[in-house]
């Protein structure tokens, strides 16, 4: 059939788009990272370079029906800003949304297969020492310069890998924790790009469009998900560019951890906001930690999860042996290349999450820059505090 045909075209070019911008990454250095992987999808070179590989009517119905990044609000400022998307996460939506029968396309094992192959690439390669030289690109590309002072290790030659500077460790002093002796206050798990719903509901009204998301599927539990319906839910998105580790938004002791196995898909907004789509939170790989929360009593659910390109997700510190105290603002674990997104949920009437927050993620539709350790909102029993 001629959409089969179609379907095999557009797999084979974008394959071979994902697999030409990994490789000259890897095997360029020195280079800039903003001219290989991470070029923004609406440069004109890249444009361009898409152009070459994709047909035509693919990338013309792409850059029809997306817009090539994303508005991230500032909450010290209140102004938007636009973020680029990277050249590599436009290709990964192109295989989120290629075909005419979208369902059976988003679930080929091909599909799957080459976000893990190009994942596990990049992890594979950014183990070597030889990816030290990608180090400095990186950090002048991102214009990072200023935040290494914040790091345990602020000298750049003194990491062993690329991945050892990619979960690179903060200094404690560098993110303080608001209100810290008030535990009815919960805290951005990262630095993020973060939005946050009242209820999970709201969350998939106005932000996780895509089908098949249930918080059964996200944690993996029925039962687990009974004692959190009705509950909030903060979405942390932690850009390439971030500090990549994520820290506990609650104290509380370490009550049970839950790996689940998935795969690689993008974690930009474009691919959750789009209705009709395959919901790649419950589809990736990802790590489920529920807190029992001091003093409250209650679980707290974070969930780490993987995305396009991220070769792995570990816990530090020893927090992953059950029963383990953890106080809020602690670091819990760490990614190892790439975007990936930290999911906190709590129970119902658990915790009121600042209006701020809410407002930027229901009417302005658009994400809030977050700092490790940050207000999120306050358990109800801690308003007058």
């Amino acid at each position: 059939m001629a959409s089969e045909h179609l379907n095999e075209e557009g797999f084979q070019a974008t394959s071979a788009a994902l697999n030409n911008i990994t490789d000259q990454t890897l095997n360029n250095h020195t280079a800039d990272p903003r001219s290989t992987l991470h070029r923004p999808a609406d440069h004109e070179h890249a444009h361009s370079f898409l152009s070459k590989i994709l047909p035509k009517h693919a990338i013309t119905g792409l850059e029809t029906k997306f817009h090539m990044g994303n508005y991230v609000m500032d909450r010290q400022t209140g102004e938007k800003h636009w973020e680029a998307m990277s050249i590599y996460v436009r290709v990964g939506m192109h295989l989120l949304y290629y075909g005419s029968e979208q369902e059976k396309a988003l679930h080929w094992k091909r599909t799957i297969d080459l976000l893990r192959q190009q994942s596990e690439k990049m992890g594979r390669e950014y183990d070597l020492p030889e990816s030290k030289s990608h180090i400095q690109p990186f950090i002048e590309s991102f214009q990072l310069q200023d935040s290494m002072a914040e790091m345990v290790q602020p000298d750049p030659d003194q990491y062993a890998c690329f991945n050892d500077f990619f979960a690179r460790e903060i200094r404690p002093d560098a993110r303080p924790i608001a209100e810290p002796d008030n535990d009815h206050v919960v805290s951005s798990p990262a630095d993020c790009r973060l939005t946050a719903f009242p209820t999970v509901d709201l969350a998939t009204k106005y932000w996780i469009k895509g089908y098949g998301f249930t918080l059964e599927r996200l944690l993996g539990d029925a039962e687990m998900a009974r004692s959190f319906n009705g509950g909030s839910m903060v979405i942390a998105r932690l850009a390439p560019q971030d500090y990549h580790r994520w820290h506990s938004p609650v104290s509380g002791t370490v009550e049970a951890i839950k790996d689940i196995p998935g795969a690689y898909y993008t974690v930009n907004p474009q691919a959750i906001n789009e209705a009709g789509t395959l919901d790649v939170f419950c589809e990736n790989k990802r790590s489920v930690m529920t807190i029992r929360r001091h003093p409250h009593g209650t679980p707290t659910a974070v969930v780490a999860v993987g995305a396009m390109l991220v070769g792995s997700i570990k816990y530090v510190n020893g927090v992953d042996k059950l029963g383990t105290q953890v106080r809020r603002g602690d670091c819990l674990g760490a990614f190892y290349y790439g975007g990936s997104t930290v999911i906190v949920i709590y129970p119902p009437g658990e915790v009121t999450l600042d209006q701020d927050l809410v407002h930027n993620s229901i009417d302005e539709k658009c994400e809030t820059l977050m700092r490790v350790g940050g207000r999120v909102g306050v358990s109800p029993v801690g308003d007058g505090n």
